[in-house]
């Protein structure tokens, strides 16, 4: 089969074009966190600041994409791995057309997100929204921990699924001790730094 594929790689328009087509830095903001501990509304407030600034952004939600792309996969150990690996996957393509990328997906374990920063590459930066177990369950915005803690909702991450701290993030969101806006704030003043373009000389 191998031998029937013939990448063309080389041949197409690269990222530095698009890049300076859009007049910014593809990049992807990998948003990690527990459910519930606020990735989907601090990915969509980020995303519309940077809508507002000019900046073509596309979101990749987690939920969203197991609707589609992601549709035959379960919360078994195999398929999170290969439901990252799959947003990894798309996430490279959006970045490569100088699209700001931001996938919010629990990403669970160490070993899965390095393998979305190997597929990413050097554009990948990971963000750690913070929030522990106990106020994810509080909030319980989906209702999912208490049917979790029921034993009605098997493989709950943090619960009897692991999930496991970043210990070097791109940046560190204590979404628990900041508001909403505090969040945004912080995370927006780390992004906008990384995605300027400028030109070459």
């Amino acid at each position: 089969m191998e031998n029937n594929i013939h990448p063309i790689f080389e041949t197409i328009l690269q990222p530095s074009q698009k890049e300076a087509l859009l007049k910014q830095k593809g990049v992807v903001i990998w948003m990690v966190g527990l459910s519930g501990s606020g990735k989907s509304t601090l990915a969509r407030a980020i995303e519309n600041e940077l809508f507002e600034k000019g900046y073509l952004t596309k979101l990749l939600d987690g939920d969203n994409l197991r609707t589609g792309v992601n549709n035959n996969l379960s919360f078994s150990t195999e398929d999170r791995l290969e439901n990252i690996r799959r947003a990894a996957e798309v996430s490279k393509l959006f970045m490569q057309a100088g699209v700001v990328t931001i996938c919010s997906l629990i990403s669970p374990t160490e070993e899965i997100r390095q393998m979305a920063k190997e597929i990413i590459g050097e554009g990948y930066h990971e963000v750690f929204i913070h929030c522990p177990f106990e106020v994810c369950a509080e909030r319980d915005v989906k209702g999912l921990y208490k049917k979790a803690l029921a034993g009605e909702i098997k493989n709950f991450t943090g619960l009897d699924s692991p999930f496991d701290n970043p210990e070097n993030p791109f940046i560190e969101v204590r979404t628990d001790l900041l508001s909403l806006e505090e969040s945004k704030n912080q995370l927006l003043n780390a992004i906008l730094p990384i995605i300027e373009y400028k030109e070459e000389n």
